[in-house]
């Protein structure tokens, strides 16, 4: 099995798209806001598009809900596409539903400027952002059962040239989310510290949170998630190595469950031990 990638920003046209791509590249599979497609029908999985705020619809886009991946993995084992296409807003999102999936390494990446004009991505924009519109790259009539009350639009309201692509390639369907009326989210980092300082305090081991540091790991414009770092005081009679891997995890557990975004790394300094007195026994 192969793996192929499309990124480009949110609302740049990728899904429109998608079809015409896996086309020329010989997939036979896509995978899209949390779906799995092939044929033009939705195999496995639920759409990011149908949660009713943007938090749930990134952890449905990146398969983090609870057995979201398990799914769409087992139906991969089953169907056995010869080529998958994954859709995601950057490199490091689509690298992350191949690990999360247990696919193949991403052997190529397209990236929506070297498939479509600055005008194109515009027009895309303004209907995603003015109007709420998200096109999904299957039939209408596959997507009536996953997107009751969601549906709009005939796909040639908005691309007026699409029809004879649609023959060739298959349909596409426009719906508009509950989420694109929320604009946009900012998470803050006091956000982030909250939520961490919260997760430390309910280890009974852990005595005292200092110097709580939020990080963005960016390259360019683009944000790879965050590295976080603490120092703590731990009471004694625990195994600290056990105790600080368990609680990396946790942390990390609870921020990419919260919020959508990705923690590329906690480190936790353990600065000092607290022993409690005991009081003497005569």
């Amino acid at each position: 099995m192969d793996v192929i990638a499309l990124v480009g920003s949110s609302g740049t046209g990728k899904s429109h798209r998608a079809l015409k791509v896996a086309k020329e590249h010989n997939a036979d599979a896509i995978i899209d806001d949390g779906i799995l497609i092939q044929n033009g029908k939705i195999i496995a999985g639920a759409s990011a598009k149908t949660e009713k705020s943007k938090i749930m619809a990134v952890r449905r886009a990146i398969f983090i809900l609870p057995g979201h991946a398990e799914e769409v993995r087992k139906a991969i084992n089953e169907v056995k596409p010869h080529r998958i296409l994954i859709i995601g807003t950057s490199e490091n999102m689509v690298h992350k539903i191949a690990r999360t999936l247990e696919l193949p390494s991403i052997q190529l990446i397209i990236h929506i400027e070297d498939i479509a004009s600055k005008s194109e991505m515009a027009e895309a924009q303004f209907h995603r952002l003015k109007e709420g519109k998200h096109i999904i790259p299957v039939p209408t009539i596959e997507l009536k059962p996953h997107f009751s009350g969601f549906l709009i639009d005939p796909l040639q309201s908005l691309f007026k040239h699409s029809r004879v692509r649609r023959r060739k390639l298959g349909e596409k369907s426009i719906v508009r989310p509950i989420f694109s009326y929320y604009g946009k989210l900012v998470i803050d980092d006091l956000v982030i510290r909250s939520i961490v300082e919260k997760t430390l305090k309910a280890k009974e081991s852990v005595k005292k949170i200092k110097n709580v540091n939020i990080k963005h790991v960016l390259q360019g414009d683009e944000n790879y998630g965050l590295s976080i770092s603490c120092e703590v005081i731990l009471s004694y009679g625990s195994h600290i190595p056990t105790l600080i891997s368990q609680t990396q995890n946790k942390v990390r557990e609870v921020i990419e469950f919260s919020t959508g975004l990705i923690v590329q790394s906690i480190n936790i300094a353990v600065r000092a031990l607290y022993v409690e007195q005991q009081q003497a026994t005569y």
